[in-house]
C-alpha cells in the first residue's frame, strides 16, 4: 500500500473543514474558510511550482537575483520587451497560485505584451 500524496492529504483536510464549516459561527467559522483558503493556495503551490517558471523566465538575464540587480544598477533596461515578458510571466505565474479567480489576473492573462 502507498501512503497518500501531499495534495492528496490537503484536500482531504479541506474536505473535513469544508464540511466542519457548516456546523461552526462567527469566529470559528471564519478561520475554517480562511484555513480552507490556505490549503488550496498550498496544494496550487505544489502543482504548479511558480518559483521554477519565474527562474526559467528570467535564466536569460541571469536569473532572479542578477536580474533584479541589473535593474538597480542600470545594467538591465526596464522597458525592454523581452524582460517585460519575462517579469511578467513570472509574476502570472505567482498570481495564478494565490486566486486565479481574480479578474484582473484574468484580463492580464489574456493580454501580451507587445
Amino acid at each position: 500500500m502507498s501512503h497518500p500524496t501531499a495534495a492528496q492529504l490537503i484536500e482531504a483536510v479541506q474536505l473535513f473543514l469544508k464540511e466542519a464549516e457548516g456546523e461552526l459561527t462567527g469566529r470559528l467559522a471564519f478561520h475554517a474558510k480562511v484555513a480552507g483558503n490556505t490549503l488550496a493556495i498550498v496544494n496550487r503551490e505544489l502543482a504548479q511550482n511558480p518559483e521554477t517558471t519565474e527562474a526559467e523566465a528570467l535564466a536569460p538575464f541571469g536569473g532572479v537575483a542578477a536580474a533584479c540587480e541589473d535593474l538597480r544598477n542600470g545594467r538591465l533596461d526596464p522597458s525592454d520587451k523581452a524582460l517585460l515578458r519575462a517579469i511578467r510571466k513570472g509574476v502570472l505565474a505567482r498570481c495564478a497560485v494565490d486566486n486565479p479567480r481574480y479578474a484582473s489576473f484574468t484580463r492580464l492573462t489574456e493580454r501580451e505584451i507587445a
